[in-house]
C-alpha cells in the first residue's frame, strides 16, 4: 500500500500536480493500492495536558488498538509513502507537523532500544515532493525535518526529496521548472 499523505490546500497545487506525477511512477510501478490522507480534512486533537496524560496512559497499557492511533498505525504499515507538501515560511504547513505529532508514537512507529530510537514502519521508501515560489535557500525545515525523522525514527533509509523553486519569480516559465522536475523524478525511478 502506498500512503499518499497530502498537505496541499489549494485547487491548483502545483505541489501537488507533481506529486500526482510521481505517484503515477510509483503506484503504477508497483501496481499497489493508494490511499490518500488530505491532511486539511482532519481534524487534528489539540495536544494539550489531558491529551498527552490519555495517550501516555494507553501508550503504557499497550492499548495500540485505540482509535487515536489509527494514523500511527496506517503510517507504519504502509509498504511506500509520499508527501505533498508546499514549501511555506521555510518549511512546509503545519498540518503536516501536526501529523507528525499524531503518529511519533512509541510502540507503533519506533521503539527505543538502549535509548536509541530503532523504527518499527514497514515502508523501505519515503518520498518528499514540494513546490516554493521563490529559491529554497535551506531544506533542513521542511525536507531536512522530515528526512531525519524517516531515516532517524521511522527505520526507512530510502528517502527521496523533488523539489520545484522560484515558480513565482518575474519571467520564471513554470510549465518548464515543472517539467524538469517530473523527468528528474522519471530519472530516479528509471535508476531504482
Amino acid at each position: 500500500m502506498i500512503l499518499y499523505i497530502n498537505a496541499c490546500v489549494r485547487r491548483e497545487s502545483r505541489t501537488k500536480l507533481l506529486a500526482d506525477h510521481l505517484l503515477g511512477l510509483i503506484g503504477g510501478k508497483a501496481g499497489e493500492e493508494v490511499q490518500e490522507l488530505r491532511l486539511e480534512e482532519i481534524r487534528f486533537p489539540v495536544a494539550d495536558q489531558a491529551f498527552l496524560n490519555r495517550r501516555d496512559a494507553l501508550i503504557s497499557a499497550g492499548r495500540f488498538d485505540d482509535p487515536l492511533f489509527a494514523p500511527a498505525r496506517q503510517f507504519a504499515a504502509a509498504d511506500t509513502i509520499l508527501i505533498a507538501a508546499p514549501f511555506w515560511d521555510l518549511s512546509f504547513p503545519s498540518m503536516l507537523k501536526q501529523y507528525f505529532g499524531q503518529i511519533n508514537v512509541t510502540g507503533i512507529t519506533f521503539e527505543y532500544r538502549n535509548d536509541i530510537p530503532h523504527g518499527l514502519c514497514k515502508a523501505q521508501r519515503l518520498y518528499y515532493v514540494t513546490t516554493a515560489g521563490g529559491p529554497i535557500f535551506n531544506e533542513e525545515y521542511g525536507f531536512g525535518y522530515v528526512k531525519g525523522l524517516a531515516q532517524n525514527f521511522y527505520g526507512i533509509r530510502d528517502v527521496k526529496g523533488f523539489r520545484a523553486e522560484n515558480l513565482d519569480i518575474m519571467g520564471a516559465d513554470v510549465k518548464e521548472i515543472l517539467e524538469k522536475t517530473m523527468k528528474e523524478m522519471e530519472e530516479a525511478e528509471t535508476k531504482g
